[in-house]
């Protein structure tokens, strides 16, 4: 029977939905709409299952981190977020309306290398955050299962294999087939607020019923610390570690393509579910902080105690009874397993924006199903690194959360100080200082996130510059115009000969004397129709564009024009592009360059698009054109 083999068959599903650039296309800040957009409160539903899943383990994080202090400290994070990270997220939403967030936007500041180099340092923490979110949300969705009173009693212990079930079927979802389930978000997230609503509002009741507890919270807090000062002090330096509550900005970037209405509206509904999301869960982190702070014993906080990861589940439970303890469970369950997906949304969004683009990735990274494996697969690694364990994985999260939002700042504080904003940009530095020490304090005491994040960072660039390497002499050109004038040119009767010119001066001299060389390396005169071919290096650091050739008549010759960012390979792509328009086998001609180290004109390449740059013509041209008889002739003198 005939039909494609069974490998065929899985290539081609690992493929489907496999985006390709067609022209422009290749731009991060080209988009495709999605296929559905929703209202601002919607889409906040969205960021939502990442933002507000949180409540799920930050205030027993908050307790381990803080003890006592956890309300006050929790008051601070609470501030940073309306006064730091609120503000800086609205501006990045003004910023980059696509959903790329603040590296869009140094990228954009920093052209070049600098701004490539530091987009893949901070993708590094892009992964560790998304990663993280994908394994700490599995992880404490495990720990809601084990801890529930009705679960069988031999899955104790099982934290490490119950997780890897949920991350595994979220990758599922995911090759499966996953679509903007928005209305699951709306539901999930209704449900979730709803019975924090109820579970916080009981424990207010027992708290204003048992005023001795209050009592001894205050004498505990009077007791260990001299006075407010003291307090506040302490707090700012632990504050670092509550940082999980700032982690769904973001997020909420990243979702904005799905905002109905065009750019300006999409901003403005944008910053309305930034503003709306940041206030709602400032009200439910201080509310949550002060009542289980006070309500559950401090060693239950502990690893291995019955609030550890779960202290709002505790309350429902203790409070409320196993039934509606078990519905809480499932309702965190579904949206932290749902928070997961959100990240791995993200992931899927912004990685193929940037590596491709940059050669630094193979073509197949524009599919979401093999990243969709290789996010799983990081995924399972780092659940068994730590055990599946919420309160370990915290650092690491931290870090890559504030590594986030620190570079947001310093990208909008770069902005208005370009855009000569003076009392924004200082706002903005003053943000990003205090984001900056909140980022040092977290890496000194949990360098463990850092790690983890610098080896994200190391597998990033150096996977990406070996696929950079090996890219090098693909046909890398999008799109190719001539103008009228370069039409005109090539258009003319007979051989299509190029010279390939450096350009220098411009000057009447450099073209005598290079048609002089023509003649004494390849006897060609000028007589035959000879046109000069001149290419320019804006930005090396990019790996695919469009060609626009500009045809100019100058001291008597004939000149195309054209900037690319690698000359051999624009060369190449020219020369298959006139032969096809043309019906005619073009010809290119080079002189040998000068003598030096070979590896040495392969940097030169793969850094500043220049190198040696006939062998690498002929060398594209070979792998584009496989027919010798169809092939392009490159001559060298």
């Amino acid at each position: 029977m005939g039909g494609a083999s069974a490998p065929e068959r899985v290539r081609e599903w690992l493929l489907k939905g496999l985006k390709r650039s067609e022209g422009g296309g290749d731009s991060p800040y080209h988009e495709e709409a999605p296929e559905h957009q929703h209202s601002w409160w919607q889409v906040m539903c969205l960021t939502g299952v990442d933002y507000f899943s949180t409540l799920g383990y930050q205030p027993g994080i908050a307790a381990l981190a803080a003890g006592a202090l956890s309300p006050v400290a929790t008051l601070l994070l609470v501030a940073l977020t309306l006064f730091g990270a609120l503000p800086t997220y609205r501006a990045v939403a003004g910023e980059s309306p696509h959903g790329l967030g603040s590296l869009a936007m140094l990228e954009r500041l920093m052209p070049g290398w600098s701004g490539k180099l530091l987009v893949l340092f901070l993708l590094g923490f892009v992964a560790t955050a998304f990663i993280v979110t994908i394994t700490l949300s599995a992880a404490d969705a495990t720990a809601h299962i084990l801890h529930n009173p009705f679960v069988p009693a031999f899955l104790e212990g099982w934290q490490v294999p119950v997780t890897l079930v949920l991350v595994a079927a979220l990758g599922g979802v995911f090759l499966a087939g996953f679509s903007e389930a928005i209305s699951i978000a709306v539901v999930l997230v209704a449900v979730y607020l709803l019975m924090n609503v109820v579970v916080l509002a009981t424990g207010v009741q027992h708290v204003l019923a048992e005023p001795v507890k209050v009592g001894d919270w205050q004498d505990l807090l009077a007791s260990d610390y001299s006075s407010p000062i003291a307090m506040i002090a302490v707090s700012l330096y632990v504050m670092p570690k509550l940082a999980l509550g700032l982690s769904g900005f973001e997020t909420g970037v990243a979702v904005m393509p799905l905002v109905k209405g065009d750019l300006a509206e999409r901003v403005k509904g944008a910053r309305k579910l930034l503003t709306t999301a940041a206030l709602i869960m400032s009200v439910f982190l201080i509310a949550s902080s002060f009542v289980t702070t006070v309500l559950i014993p401090a060693g239950e906080f502990a690893e291995g105690g019955s609030a550890n990861g779960r202290a709002l589940a505790y309350l429902a439970h203790e409070y409320l009874g196993d039934w509606f303890g078990t519905a809480y469970d499932v309702s965190t369950i579904a949206i932290l397993w749902f928070a997961g997906a959100s990240a791995l949304a993200g992931l899927l969004n912004i990685v193929p924006r940037y590596l491709p683009r940059y050669g630094m990735a193979p073509d197949w990274t524009r599919a979401a199903r093999p990243m969709v494996l290789v996010f799983t697969g990081v995924s399972f690694l780092i659940t068994i690194v730590f055990g599946a364990d919420v309160e370990s994985q915290g650092g690491a999260y931290a870090t890559g959360v504030l590594a986030l939002i620190l570079s947001a700042a310093v990208a909008v504080t770069l902005s208005a100080w370009i855009s000569r904003r003076t009392r924004a940009a200082g706002f903005f530095g003053t943000v990003s200082l205090i984001l900056g020490y909140a980022t040092v304090a977290n890496i000194i005491e949990r360098p463990d996130g850092l790690v983890i994040a610098l080896l994200f960072v190391l597998a990033i660039v150096v996977t990406s510059l070996i696929s950079r390497a090996t890219r090098s002499t693909e046909l890398r050109v999008t799109r190719i115009t001539l103008d009228d004038q370069a039409l005109r040119f090539v258009q003319h009767g007979g051989e299509i000969r190029l010279i390939a010119n450096e350009p220098h001066a411009r000057d009447q001299k450099e073209y005598v004397d290079k048609a002089r060389e023509a003649w004494e390396l390849h006897r060609l005169r000028s007589a035959e129709s000879l046109l000069f071919l001149e290419v320019t290096v804006p930005d090396a650091s990019e790996f695919a564009g469009e060609l626009y050739v500009t045809g100019e008549e100058r001291h008597g010759f004939r000149i195309l024009r054209m900037e690319s960012p690698t000359v051999a390979n624009s060369i190449a792509a020219l020369l298959l592009h006139l032969r096809d328009e043309t019906g005619r086998i073009p010809h290119v001609y080079f002189h040998w360059a000068a003598e030096g180290n070979p590896i040495g004109a392969l940097l030169r390449y793969l850094v500043f698009g220049g190198g040696d740059i006939p062998p690498l013509t002929r060398e594209v041209l070979r792998q584009a054109e496989p027919d010798a008889a169809r092939r392009p002739l490159v001559h060298v003198g």
